[in-house]
């Protein structure tokens, strides 16, 4: 199957509640916007044909905060209700809602906001041409996100449980992962807690 007979979309993991931060994380000020904004702007500037974001925690806030500023037809917002059972539980309603239409995911974290158009793009060229099961980012000679996990791993992806997210696919087929070397200035960072939220701000406002 050509690249253009495949399709490809984009899962963004945004159901949390943020205890670890304290507030909703998804909707706090970065930039001159929210985190969730920051983070949906490349992933909607990217080649995914289309973007499916999982909400949970006050789904409603965030989804008219989204729903506001990206009036693209690619995109997708669905609930989990379930997303006290954790990330996996994200991921599995992320993964049913594409199964039947898209040949490839793409998963993303909705508290990373050094993503880029660009990288995505790149993942997603090099995954394609690799023929490999998975994809992922290079990070400190591991894989990191954003993550990309063929058709044939959907089964797999639905069946994890916790808070782990698909960490157990990527130690079971550690060694058939198309991993790719970020862009240059790539900053993985995210934000979990208080703390990490003031370093992004201080980081932020460095001069480049």
């Amino acid at each position: 199957m050509s690249r253009a007979q495949q399709k490809v979309a984009g899962i963004v993991l945004a159901a949390g509640a943020s205890t670890r931060m304290g507030r909703l994380k998804q909707l706090i000020p970065v930039g001159g916007e929210t985190l969730i904004e920051q983070v949906l702007a490349p992933i909607l500037g990217s080649r995914l044909d289309d973007v499916v974001v999982v909400l949970g925690h006050q789904a409603r806030e965030i989804e008219t905060v989204i729903a506001c500023r990206f009036p693209d037809p690619r995109l997708h917002i669905i609930e989990n209700r379930q997303y006290l059972q954790g990330m996996a539980s994200s991921l599995a309603a992320g993964i049913a809602s594409v199964e039947g239409t898209h040949d490839h995911a793409m998963i993303f974290l909705a508290d990373m906001p050094g993503i880029t158009a660009r990288l995505i793009d790149r993942l997603l060229d090099a995954f394609l041409a690799s023929g490999m099961r998975i994809g992922a980012v290079k990070g400190e000679g591991r894989p990191a996100h954003p993550v990309i996990f063929s058709r044939e791993l959907y089964g797999e992806l639905k069946g994890l449980t916790g808070d782990a997210g698909a960490r157990p696919l990527l130690h079971k087929y550690s060694d058939t992962t198309c991993l790719v070397e970020p862009e240059a200035g790539y900053d993985s960072f995210d934000i979990d807690t208080p703390k990490d939220y003031a370093q992004f701000q201080t980081k932020d406002k460095e001069p480049q």
